[in-house]
C-alpha cells in the first residue's frame, strides 16, 4: 500500500511517516518547508526519513495544483493523509491571507487531485479542536454545534470539513476528518506551548501564562495520535464521510502542565501572568467515544508520562 503525506516534515507528518514506514507501507511525502517556524527542524526531520528505502519526497506546495497533479499521476497513492496547513490561532489574526491560500485553496487542490485520480484514494485530513470555539459543554462531541469559531484558523478548518463533505457527496470519495487536540511530544513545533515554556525556562525568562493560568487543555501525546491515525487509515469499514475527535479524553490544568515540565527540566519556573489572548478558548476536552467505537482507539499516555519524554528530547536536540 502507498501513502501520500502532505506536510511530511511537520511534527505530526514526520511521526506518521515513520510509523507507516515501520508498518511496511511505501510513503511519498511533500512539504513546502515554509518558514513559519525554524526550517532547520523540518530539514532535520526530513533527513531522518530520507534514510528509509521505502520513503520518497519532493519539495512542493499544496497550492501548486499542477505540481500536485503530476505527483498524483506518478504515484497513484492508495491513501492521502493531508496534514499540510498553515497552523496557529494567533498568527491567523495577523496574517489572514496565508490561511485563505494554504488552508482553503490548498485543500481544494487536494480534493480535486483525489477526485480526478485514476484510482480514487481514501483521504484522511487534519481538522482541529479549535472548530468547537467557545463551546462550554464538556467534553466536546462531534455532534456539537461548531458554527461559531473564534479564530480564522478555526474557520478554515471547519471549512475543510464542509468542503470534504461536499466532495464525498458529489463524487463518492471517502473523506475522513480528524479533529486533533493539543498534540505534543518529541520533535515538537517550537511555536507551541510546551516548546515556548521550555525555551523560556532554559534561558531564565518568565513563561507567558495567559488567562492567569486558568486554562484547560486536552494534551495528547503524539504516539497516541499516530495510533489513531493508523487505525483510521487502515480501517475498512468507515463511512464515505465522517469526522472524529482524536485526543486524550483528559482536560489538564495549564499550571499542572507547567509544573510537570519544570520538574522534568529541573528548573524552577518564573511566570508572567497575562490576560486571555484574542482567539484563544478557555478549555478543550475531547470525547473519544466515537473514534473508540469505530476503530478501537484508546490513548494510553498521561501528561506525567509524556511530558518528561518531550523534555528529554528537547534537552538532547538543543544540546542543553
Amino acid at each position: 500500500m502507498k501513502l501520500f503525506i502532505t506536510g511530511f516534515a511537520g511534527f505530526i507528518g514526520f511521526h506518521a511517516a515513520r510509523e507507516f514506514l515501520r508498518r511496511g507501507w511505501e510513503v511519498v511525502g511533500i512539504d513546502n518547508f515554509c518558514d513559519y517556524y525554524d526550517v532547520r527542524l523540518k530539514r532535520d526531520r526530513a533527513a531522518m526519513l530520507a534514510k528509509e528505502p521505502s520513503f520518497s519526497s519532493c519539495e512542493l506546495d499544496i497550492c501548486d495544483l499542477e505540481g500536485l497533479r503530476r505527483v498524483f499521476a506518478e504515484e497513484s497513492p492508495d491513501v492521502v493523509l493531508n496534514l499540510a496547513a498553515q497552523p496557529g490561532v494567533r498568527y491567523s489574526i495577523v496574517h489572514p491571507f496565508v490561511y485563505q491560500k494554504t488552508n482553503l485553496e490548498g485543500f481544494l487542490d487536494i480534493l480535486e487531485c483525489c477526485r480526478h485520480a485514476k484510482k480514487a484514494p481514501k483521504l484522511v485530513f487534519a481538522s482541529s479542536s479549535s472548530v468547537y470555539g467557545g463551546n462550554k459543554k464538556m467534553p466536546f462531541e462531534e455532534s456539537d454545534q461548531v458554527d461559531a469559531p473564534v479564530s480564522l484558523y478555526a474557520a478554515t478548518k471547519k471549512a475543510n470539513e464542509l468542503m470534504a463533505h461536499t466532495y464525498s457527496h458529489l463524487y463518492g470519495m471517502q473523506t475522513i476528518g480528524l479533529r486533533f487536540f493539543t498534540v505534543y511530544g518529541p520533535w515538537y513545533r517550537p511555536d507551541m506551548a510546551l516548546s515556548l515554556f521550555a525555551d523560556a525556562m532554559t534561558h531564565g525568562r518568565p513563561i507567558k501564562v495567559f488567562n492567569n493560568g486558568d486554562m484547560l487543555r486536552d494534551f495528547t501525546f503524539v504516539d497516541d495520535i499516530i495510533d489513531g491515525i493508523v487505525r483510521v487509515v487502515e480501517a475498512q469499514n468507515l463511512p464515505l464521510y465522517d469526522i472524529f475527535n482524536i485526543g486524550n479524553h483528559r482536560s489538564e490544568k495549564l499550571l499542572d502542565v507547567i509544573n510537570i515540565l519544570a520538574d522534568a527540566l529541573g528548573i524552577e519556573p518564573k511566570m508572567e501572568m497575562l490576560p486571555m489572548q484574542p482567539g484563544d478558548v478557555y478549555a478543550t476536552y475531547a470525547s473519544i467515544e466515537k473514534l473508540s467505537k469505530a476503530v478501537g482507539y484508546e490513548p494510553k499516555t498521561t501528561i506525567r508520562e509524556g511530558i518528561p519524554v518531550f523534555a528529554k528530547w528537547y534537552k538532547e536536540y538543543h544540546k542543553l
